[in-house]
């Protein structure tokens, strides 16, 4: 199992928390390594998540919601 982590996107605030703006994949979907699986906000920069391992994605956020740069936001198993 891996989680990914929502990426630090603000060097100024490397503690600081953005949205999770938009899920690519489903809950439960098999992804390869590298495919986009997630959009996310921090301030006014926008970022992709790639899956960091292929599998089969467990969200642990949903959209909307506020995580902490480098908190997990979903796991691949």
């Amino acid at each position: 199992m891996t989680d990914v982590p929502f990426p630090v996107l603000s060097e100024n605030d490397p503690d600081g928390e953005g949205v999770l703006a938009t899920w690519f994949a489903t809950d439960g979907a098999t992804v390869r390594e590298g495919e986009l699986i997630a959009e996310v906000a921090v301030d006014k920069v926008d970022a992709e998540v790639p899956a960091p391992v292929g599998g089969v994605v467990r969200f642990l956020v949903g959209e909307g919601e506020v995580v902490k740069q480098g908190a997990p936001i979903a796991r691949i198993e």
